[in-house]
């Protein structure tokens, strides 16, 4: 079953935010972890959501990074103002494209567009969500685990959405926070979002498959519980594939990256009219998507 709405999944684990981009607070017994970081246009939400479910702010001393664009760091920066002391984590490649004066000004720039395309009033200068040089973390790859007391949060890498993406697992409660590794529960279908390398990303999926899967942690639209959520990496895969035989006949049939890119938003134009990103950002994505999959089929014998 999917669901959108912020609140308590289970004993210790919360969903904050908005239905377009939401965070997770993970409760251990020593401490509390914020995972995903989101797009900064939440935080007015999560701070609110924060004092009304009666939270306890000063136990989240860790927040943990998924992959390093836009919509997935938002909030980090202010929390960590807020809070100098707090832990943040991200793979080692996130941490070097979050340094890149280039990516810093890409976040704060594609943050504003995609609040304006929410129709969400501007962040109060007060918040200080903007991206500068003066937040940084520690390293996680494959393999290790961040420790909450009674949870412990396992590390996976899963490139494809993005070269610096992990996947967080808790074992304990069988939750799954894929981020955009996974596929995404938008309406009643899921998308695939192999943003900057499509095959790494199906292998990623592949690589969730064998998890037992009770919570189904999305960062867009929320998170899936129960039969869905324990089927919803199979689906994926098969949705992955779905979407790049409609890549591949799209560059076959048009003959161009380009043309293919455009065919591709005007199939997928009906699917997606209210999805969280603007038209222009999607058009940059399937434009590294359709150039992935045309490079493997011009390189087919």
């Amino acid at each position: 079953m999917r669901n959108r709405e912020a609140g308590k999944i289970c004993q210790c684990l919360w969903y904050l935010g908005r239905p377009e981009s939401g965070v997770y607070l993970l409760e251990g017994s020593e401490r509390s972890m914020i995972i995903n970081g989101g797009l900064s246009c939440i935080l007015p939400d999560v701070l609110r959501q924060i004092e009304e479910f009666g939270i306890d702010e000063r136990r989240i001393d860790n927040l943990l990074i998924l992959h390093g664009h836009f919509d997935h760091v938002g909030i980090v920066p202010f929390f960590k103002r807020r809070n100098p002391n707090l832990k943040i984590f991200a793979s080692k490649r996130a941490w070097e494209i979050l340094a890149m004066p280039h990516a810093i000004s890409t976040i704060n720039r594609f943050s504003d567009a995609t609040a304006q395309r929410l129709s969400l009033p501007a962040i109060p200068p007060c918040y200080d969500v903007e991206w500068r040089t003066d937040v940084s973390g520690e390293a996680l790859s494959e393999g290790d685990s961040i420790d909450l007391g009674s949870l412990r949060v396992s590390i996976l890498e899963t490139p494809g959405h993005s070269s610096c993406s992990l996947a967080a697992y808790v074992p304990e409660i069988e939750a799954l926070f894929p981020s955009d590794s996974g596929g995404i529960p938008f309406k009643n279908i899921i998308v695939s979002s192999g943003n900057s390398n499509y095959t790494q990303y199906q292998n990623s999926l592949e690589k969730m498959s064998g998890l037992n899967v009770e919570y189904y942690c999305a960062d867009h639209y929320g998170y899936v519980t129960g039969m869905e959520a324990s089927s919803f990496i199979e689906r994926s895969i098969d949705a992955a594939q779905a979407f790049r035989r409609r890549m591949e006949s799209a560059y076959v049939r048009t003959g161009s990256i380009n043309s293919a890119v455009g065919q591709m938003m005007i199939d997928m134009a009906h699917e997606l009219d209210d999805y969280v990103l603007p038209g222009d950002i999607i058009e940059g994505i399937y434009g590294q998507m359709v150039k992935h999959i045309a490079m493997v089929m011009d390189e087919k014998p």
